[in-house]
């Protein structure tokens, strides 16, 4: 499920898990979902058989869990971080907010867009998201 809500910003927590698992994964892709709190993007959400290589990552959307998405997340190994006519299908696809981080994967080196390709605000708030316990 795709949920439409006003996105206030990104959690920096969050903002460091993308960017560290775009330079573990590099020079390959990786992908998955976002998923909000209160309006602040807290999660990525990875899809069971997504598939990634240097060139691109693909999401299997029908393996999407009962989850609400704001939007998707995917690294480029390269610099460039402008969405591909892939990236825009997706886009459609998938909420209103979608992160593209480029190598070499620094705070600099990323940029929000919203469905239609345009780049987007997305503050990066220092929140705390809690001691969830990790099994």
């Amino acid at each position: 499920m795709i949920k439409n809500i006003e996105i206030k910003g990104i959690a920096k927590d969050t903002l460091d898990f993308i960017l560290e698992v775009s330079r573990s994964t590099y020079p390959n892709e990786f992908a998955g979902l976002l998923e909000a709190e209160d309006g602040i993007i807290t999660d990525v959400l990875f899809l069971p058989g997504t598939e990634s290589s240097e060139s691109n990552a693909v999401l299997k959307l029908f393996m999407m869990p009962n989850t609400s998405a704001v939007g998707s997340v995917h690294s480029h190994p390269s610099s460039i971080i402008r969405p591909s006519k892939a990236d825009l299908r997706l886009f459609s696809k998938t909420g209103t907010r979608h992160i593209i981080a480029g190598h070499p994967y620094g705070h600099k080196n990323w940029k929000c867009y919203d469905g239609t390709g345009q780049i987007v605000d997305l503050p990066v708030l220092d929140v705390d998201l809690g001691d969830e316990d990790v099994l």
